[in-house]
């Protein structure tokens, strides 16, 4: 590289100005952290995005929407019998009965609003698919980071104990459980659902973290050996320290994925107990409590349709946000 000279011939130096001049205007280029990253690249999905908004309308219509029925005359509880054909049990009406005052018709029987059964219902659905995916999280994530990162018998240990978990017949001990419960709760009239919503979520949490522990113990197995822990571990850092503060910050990513992935798995299994008889007793609302009871109405399709699709529609929101939340986190991705 040669000096500039002046007209004289003499060398001088280059001004900073000079070198730097037309960028002097210019932004600072900043960096941007992992989560800003993956913002960006959710952002672009716009079918996680729609699946995204259409889980947290979701989870205001299970906060506000019981409230909001009864204010608007939704009752999910109230009996509509003037509107059911005595002789036939169904309601009265084309098409199930659906009008403005009953906008999903009405059930057979008894003539309940299924618009507000189902609006009512989401909260049971979600709260218990909710806080046992929380429980199911907590566990196995401890679990299997603990196992990744000890190894040796720690590790023989909890991975037996996942492959017994794993191979165990939830849904036979579900309804065997459910079923002792509710001779439990009879002997004592027990009221209220909490006792049943709390043993839906110990069952379906506490016996489903296998499946994220195994995950979690895979990243742990690959973090373990990166630079970062051996830096720690060169520092005197105790292996709890090492444990919690710097591998479970760096699998927030598969866990918060992988969480939104278990979510829609509990809905579909909280139904399928409900639609068994085992899961919320009647007559508080649930979907698979409806689909259950539209079994013998097989010629009132709108009965089954609407819980149906309730499902159907939460189910594909939170797959359709976890596969974009996946590929947002996805270091590979472009």
């Amino acid at each position: 590289m040669t000096v500039p000279m002046d007209v004289s011939g003499s060398q001088t130096e280059a001004a900073p100005e000079a070198v730097l001049e037309g960028v002097g205007g210019a932004k600072a280029i900043q960096g941007r952290s992992l989560g800003q990253i993956a913002w960006m690249r959710l952002k672009r999905d716009k079918v996680a995005m729609a699946g995204a908004c259409v889980v947290l309308f979701l989870i205001v219509v299970a906060i506000v929407g019981p409230f909001i029925t009864k204010a608007l005359g939704f009752d999910p509880l109230t009996f509509h019998q003037d509107l059911i054909d005595q002789s036939t049990l169904a309601p009265k009406g084309a098409f199930g009965g659906m009008s403005a005052q009953h906008p999903f018709g009405l059930e057979p029987v008894n003539g309940r609003d299924i618009f507000g059964r189902i609006v009512a219902g989401a909260w049971v659905s979600l709260l218990i698919a909710f806080l046992a995916t929380v429980v199911s999280v907590i566990i196995g994530t401890v679990l299997g980071v603990v196992a990744g990162y000890f190894g040796g018998w720690v590790d023989t240990l909890i991975s037996r104990a996942m492959d017994v978990f794993l191979a165990f017949p939830l849904l036979v001990f579900a309804i065997a459980l459910v079923g002792v419960v509710s001779q439990f709760e009879s002997e004592l009239s027990f009221k209220g659902d909490g006792l049943r919503i709390g043993l839906l979520i110990f069952v379906i949490g506490f016996f489903n973290w296998p499946y994220i522990g195994r995950i979690i113990r895979g990243q742990t197995l690959s973090l373990r050996e990166r630079e970062f822990v051996d830096a720690a571990r060169s520092l005197g850092a105790r292996p709890l320290y090492v444990v919690f503060r710097e591998l479970l910050p760096n699998l927030i990513a598969p866990i918060l994925v992988y969480s939104t992935l278990l979510i829609p798995s509990n809905i579909l299994f909280e139904a399928a107990l409900s639609f068994l008889g085992v899961g919320i007793r009647p007559p508080t609302p649930t979907w698979g409590g409806m689909l259950s009871d539209a079994v013998r109405f097989y010629t009132m399709p709108h009965f089954a349709l609407f819980p149906g699709l309730a499902i159907f529609i939460t189910v594909l929101a939170f797959n359709l946000f976890g596969d974009g939340l996946r590929d947002a986190f996805d270091p590979r991705a472009r």
